[in-house]
């Protein structure tokens, strides 16, 4: 049985990112996709600002709740509507199954939070940090323009909440790199074999094209079928990508990939059922004529992108325009991940597809090595070692807006790239605030981005401004529209503490030194004095040596030194009284730098716990007062020696082994026997790892609102690069699955969808569009069992083979051996199997003479025939045939051209009827026998 739950992009909804969805499998629970939402919607999409949930708690919740139980988790795609949760997830929420994906994804899936995480905890607080109120404006004051909030760090755990009191959940940036580390990566149509819960399980990645290492994921199971899992593809060949594989291209003949028609259950998307998208031909060239008229013009454009997967679409389209136009305006990424992404993607040229050619990689280059080794030397990039189309020259990288700034003055004319492209964040976010006010600039979009985003908000101002016949889903290139108005914006920045609110920061910082300090101090003589403890323990045991005691009798008078100093101090204090308070404070603080026994004497403030006295030591006998009076009328103080008490842990094989101790102690014995280059060549090595990662300045959030005043220019153009409702509705019905769920699409979509399946007669009619959280039952629940074949039976059976598979048909009888807990099959007679099989029947009466009706075994033929290749290979065998009609083929003589009435007598006609049923219609001939002879060669005949 297999069970369907959409966690979040379900169908029917707006909002449909980001993709998470938990498929059951019998008793194996798969999560499909793990994508995060942006974690800064915009205050003016929020329904209620002050009450109104987050809209992914639900999503979230729903998540963390089923993580813990999740056996297999596959991502599709690596961007952060797909994979962008599952770092958080694996690291909190017990999503530690084993997750499979191809390499580019797992690559770019990493660059993507990684840029995403970064962003954000440079710009907010997240729920490992402490938020202090700072300044005069108040967050709850609503008639103060601006509010700071001001976190210092290094900060305490204690959770914090955002500008609206939402949680978000950021992972840490190691947090991202340890998650990722435990993906597995397959190649396309690499078969993967599962073991352990998933047993019986295979999974099979191909391609989906729309993003580097995009993948479709099969699912075959021997109860449930085959599984297809399509979502997010693109089935036209691009600049740096190929096509899907679904959806052959139309010189290799078109049609569905074999591998891949007729699944038994088929979960896609169709987000753009009832889009009609533009020619990519003009599209481009809206987009280029758009970048060259504004910088011609001595203007700037902001193009908002993604930070791993459609920017590379991006990249090659404008260098490219800039090769062929020989521009000279550069072209600026602000990434903090550019450059490792782009080092990878040079390293995966068998990943990449379109226009990049694979003869054009460097040295190793078939007929052109000399000339492009010269190109990469006369450019001195070492880094240019894959595709020469992915050196981008006029490319620069900025990992900030003030980097920028400080390169290139405002009113130079550049094309901006700025991650992310939802503008939510970030350094698009911040160049937008300034880059709209200049008059004439161009703020150019390439996506819708998600729902309650600026990037959002800014598509529907611009397709709103727009005629009804030119609006983005009507297939034309609409027009750039004059941005007008004030755009109120919460800007989030981090800022360093100065003044009085770093003075308190690090004084504070101090502190809490100190008190580790105390702290580490107390447990280390704490485990020296247990140490200590353990091994005269040890040596009373062993041997009663004067020597030994004597070493042990030393170590505890070096331990105890100073403390021994300090309690005579206390009792000359006693006596003097309280006027040589002062004499002994100094007493002591000469004791505490002579030792480290002084250490006990920690205030209990401090957290440290003071040593009691249990052992009488003789001598240094003192007399003082008493409020309880003696027989003599005064007490006696003597000096105790400080006990701890330690429980000695015993096992099976004995007393228990202190690891911890011998590790520390081998280590001290190593520092001793370093000698000093050695070790001022650790010390030399610290200091340079220290330089190069500076401690960065105590620093402090602060939110303020920026009325920005729109004056620039605002134009769309789709480079999201996935299908079209014309090519959903033409791929979908090729694949014909028997069941279908749709997902990630809203409303109107699925409904168009739906509609368009159900005029194709041959189409299923089980199509499921489950809600978020709603559950879909596909199947009856099956009970699956092992047993084991005799050699005897295996030996009878006879195999045919089909595809990969060899099948054949046995019959026998369930027996139990005492040596083996697995049931074993044996053959048995076929007259004992008879009497088995056979069902009772009223007695009949029987003709004189006749004969008892024998039952007659019947065969199975498994196979879909095709009439093309049935065609191709009576050919070969000498017998012509001809397509005519529909799912006819006409065999013999009257396939020929002008064949008279009498050639029908010499001739088949084959035809596939409903239900997978072939039909062979014909007088008995030899080519009646023929045509029959390559109909069961093309199937798999399992014999009775």
């Amino acid at each position: 049985m297999i069970t369907f739950t959409p966690l979040s992009g379900a169908a029917g909804t707006i909002r449909t990112v980001p993709l998470a969805y938990l498929l059951q499998v019998d008793d194996v629970r798969i999560l499909l996709d793990c994508g995060s939402p942006d974690w800064c919607p915009e205050s003016f999409s929020e329904e209620d600002e002050g009450d109104a949930p987050p809209s992914w708690e639900k999503y979230c919740d729903a998540l963390k709740e089923c993580a813990p139980s999740v056996d297999l988790v596959l991502l599709s795609h690596g961007d952060l509507s797909h994979s962008g949760l599952y770092p958080y997830a694996h690291a909190h929420w017990g999503l530690t199954a084993p997750a499979y994906t191809t390499l580019p994804v797992q690559a770019m899936a990493r660059i993507a939070a990684t840029e995403d995480v970064e962003g954000i905890r440079d710009e907010q607080p997240v729920e490992d940090t402490v938020v202090v109120s700072s300044g005069s404006a108040s967050p709850q004051d609503p008639a103060s323009p601006s509010a700071d909030k001001a976190t210092p760090r290094p900060s305490s755990p204690t959770p914090s909440t955002s500008r609206s009191g939402k949680h978000k959940y950021v992972a840490t940036l190691q947090e991202v790199h340890d998650a990722f580390d435990s993906v597995n990566v397959l190649r396309y149509s690499q078969p993967c074999h599962l073991q352990g819960k998933c047993q019986g399980l295979t999974i099979i990645p191909f391609n989906a094209g729309h993003t580097l290492g995009g993948t479709i994921w099969k699912i075959r199971s021997p109860s449930a079928g085959t599984i297809l899992y399509a979502v997010d593809m693109n089935h036209m060949r691009e600049r740096h990508l190929d096509g899907t594989v679904l959806i052959r291209q139309a010189s290799a003949g078109g049609g569905v990939f074999e591998s891949l028609a007729r699944p038994d259950l088929l979960i896609t998307d169709a987000e753009r059922a009832n889009v009609t998208t533009a020619r990519r031909k003009d599209r481009d060239a809206a987009l280029l004529d758009c970048v060259t008229a504004t910088l011609s013009s001595r203007n700037s454009l902001l193009l908002p992108c993604d930070s791993s997967t459609r920017v590379l679409e991006l990249l090659v389209l404008l260098d490219q325009h800039w090769n062929y136009s020989r521009l000279k305006y550069p072209i600026c990424l602000l990434s903090r991940t550019g450059r490792e992404m782009l080092t990878f993607v040079r390293s995966m040229m068998e990943w990449l597809g379109g226009t990049i050619s694979k003869e054009d990689v460097g040295e190793d280059g078939t007929g052109h090595g000399g000339r492009d080794r010269r190109r990469r030397d006369e450019d001195n990039d070492d880094e240019a070692l894959g595709a020469f189309a992915l050196r981008f020259r006029h490319l620069e990288f900025f990992p900030n807006p003030q980097s920028l700034t400080q390169t290139y003055l405002t009113k130079e004319p550049k094309l901006i790239l700025a991650v992310p492209a939802t503008l939510s964040h970030g350094p698009s976010r911040s160049l937008f605030a300034q880059f709209a006010e200049i008059p004439d600039n161009v703020v150019l979009l390439t996506g819708r981005s998600e729902p309650g985003t600026l990037g959002r908000h800014l598509f529907d101002m611009w397709n709103n401004s727009q005629r009804e016949e030119a609006k983005w889903d009507r297939g034309r290139i609409g027009s750039n529209i004059m941005m007008d108005g004030v755009l109120r914006l919460e800007m989030h920045s981090k800022v360093p503490l100065q003044g009085a609110e770093l003075e308190e920061f690090l004084a504070k910082e101090r502190a809490a030194k100190e008190k580790e300090a105390a702290q580490q101090a107390a447990l280390a003589r704490t485990q020296r004095m247990l140490e200590a403890d353990e091994g005269q323990s040890d040596s009373d045991s062993d041997s009663n040596s004067d020597e030994e005691d004597d070493d042990e009798e030393n170590e505890v008078e070096r331990t105890l030194g100073e403390d021994l100093m300090d309690t005579t101090e206390d009792l000359k204090r006693s006596r003097e009284g309280p006027n040589a308070s002062s004499r002994s404070g100094t007493k002591r603080k000469r004791g505490e730098s002579g030792g480290d026994a002084a250490d006990w004497a920690v205030d209990a403030e401090d957290g440290v716990t003071r040593i009691s006295f249990d052992i009488y030591l003789k001598g240094h006998v003192a007399k003082a007062t008493s409020f309880f009076k003696s027989a003599e009328g005064q007490t006696q103080r003597f000096r105790m020696f400080p006990y701890v008490e330690k429980k000695r842990k015993v096992d099976e094989y004995g007393e228990t082994v202190d690891v911890g101790m011998w590790l520390r102690k081998g280590r001290v014995l190593e520092e001793d026997a370093e000698d000093e280059e050695a070790k001022e060549a650790r010390r030399r090595k610290e200091e340079e790892e220290a330089k190069k990662t500076p401690r960065e300045p105590p620093s402090k959030f602060v939110t303020t609102v920026a009325e920005v005043q729109l004056a620039c220019r605002l134009f769309f153009v789709d480079l999201e690069g996935l299908n079209d409702g014309r090519a959903v509705k033409t791929i979908v019905p090729q694949v014909n699955p028997r069941k279908m769920i749709l997902i990630h699409a809203p409303k109107p979509a699925t409904d168009s969808l739906i509609e368009s399946c159900a005029n194709i007669r041959a189409m299923t009619k089980e199509i499921y569009a489950p809600a978020q959280g709603e559950v879909v039952q596909i199947g009856q629940q099956t009970n699956s069992f092992s047993i084991s074949l005799s050699d005897e039976l295996l030996a009878s059976i006879k195999m045919s083979r089909f595809e990969d598979n060899e099948v054949g048909y046995v019959a026998g009888r369930v027996s139990s051996l005492a040596t083996s807990t697995v049931p074993v099959l044996v053959p048995v007679s076929s007259a004992a199997l008879q009497t088995h099989n056979a069902t009772p029947e009223p007695a009949k009466a029987r003709m004189l003479g006749s004969r008892p009706r024998q039952p007659l075994p019947q065969s199975t033929m498994i196979g879909e025939l095709k009439l093309t290749v049935l065609k191709a290979r009576l050919v070969q065998v000498g017998v012509q045939a001809e397509l005519v009609g529909e799912g006819v083929l006409i065999c013999g003589a009257a396939a020929k051209r002008g064949a008279s009435a009498e050639a029908l007598q010499d001739s088949v006609a084959v035809r596939k009827t409903a239900r997978g049923r072939v039909e062979l219609e014909g007088p008995v001939s030899d080519i009646y026998y023929k045509v029959r002879k390559e109909v069961y060669a093309l199937h798999a005949l399992v014999a009775a």
